[in-house]
């Protein structure tokens, strides 16, 4: 696990700081865990652009990764670590006993050979995957359930990662990445440890094309377009939005402005809100 940094041969490659992939043991996925990944290019159901500058990119299939980790008591060996192209983590290969295989993401220090195991007495340590009333007070923790049975829903990206801060009435308390608390069911489940491949946040792509392979179409600034196409637009030559504050395409306040609903289902959960 690391980036390498390349010699500036091509202005492709005079900034480009890239994953080596030192940490993949396994190069070819399990067919049998492979499933078919339409591109919709941002559509939605009815043909029309829901998610903009969407479109293009390799073609890949998706990987089944087993969030809910729902095997007790069944000893499993990590066989591979993999690169999974639908997200910025590892995933690792389990094998258990009665030799069924299954996906789950990599924490960070799981390597080939290792056991983990789930279940409700299980021991504390990176890969094993158990209840939050059976995880010690300062324990850090990924793939968090929100509601038990769902599977894990929260710290599933790279680096990501909760650190258990107390237990009171039924539910823990947990701290995100990004500052916030809140409270999660004690039956909910979570895995030990911090999901790996921490150096996702220093790569750099150092050419469009790197994007346009991912399915990222370009973007551009508002004050650019013409008055027809974003309310930012128009004027001559370099000029300022012409508001007080930034709008997106559609007129709603942007940069800044909390969108989060207020009467929503979940408010009661959040106990500080993040930074």
């Amino acid at each position: 696990m690391g980036v390498k940094q390349f010699n500036p041969r091509s202005p492709g490659t005079r900034f480009r700081i890239s994953d080596d992939y030192a940490d993949i043991t396994k190069n070819f996925p399990e067919k049998k865990l492979l499933a078919k990944k339409t591109q919709t290019s941002g559509r939605d159901w009815r043909g029309f652009v829901s998610m903009r500058h969407r479109g293009g990119g390799n073609k890949k299939h998706y990987r089944l990764i087993d969030f809910r980790r729902n095997k007790d008591d069944v000893e499993a060996t990590v066989i591979g670590i993999e690169y999974d192209p639908n997200r910025n983590c590892r995933i690792a290969l389990l094998e258990y006993q009665d030799k069924e295989r299954r996906y789950i993401l990599a924490p960070l220090g799981l390597k080939d050979g290792d056991r983990v195991m789930s279940g409700v007495e299980v021991d504390i340590k990176p890969g094993n995957a158990l209840p939050l009333r059976s995880i010690p007070i300062g324990t850090t923790v990924h793939n968090v359930e929100l509601e038990p049975g769902r599977g894990g829903q929260i710290a599933r990206s790279a680096g990501a990662g909760l650190v258990l801060l107390g237990k009171e009435n039924g539910y823990a308390i947990v701290k995100l990445p990004s500052g916030e608390q809140r409270m999660v069911h004690l039956n909910c489940r979570a895995t030990v440890g911090q999901v790996g491949n921490l150096d996702a946040q220093n790569v750099i792509m150092g050419k469009a094309g790197k994007k346009r392979h991912l399915g990222r179409r370009p973007e551009v600034r508002g004050v650019v377009m013409n008055p027809c196409d974003h309310p930012l637009g128009g004027g001559e030559g370099k000029s300022g939005i012409g508001r007080k504050h930034p709008v997106d395409p559609w007129g709603n306040p942007s940069l800044g402005k909390k969108t989060r609903k207020p009467r929503r289902r979940s408010e009661r959960f959040i106990l500080t809100r993040r930074k």
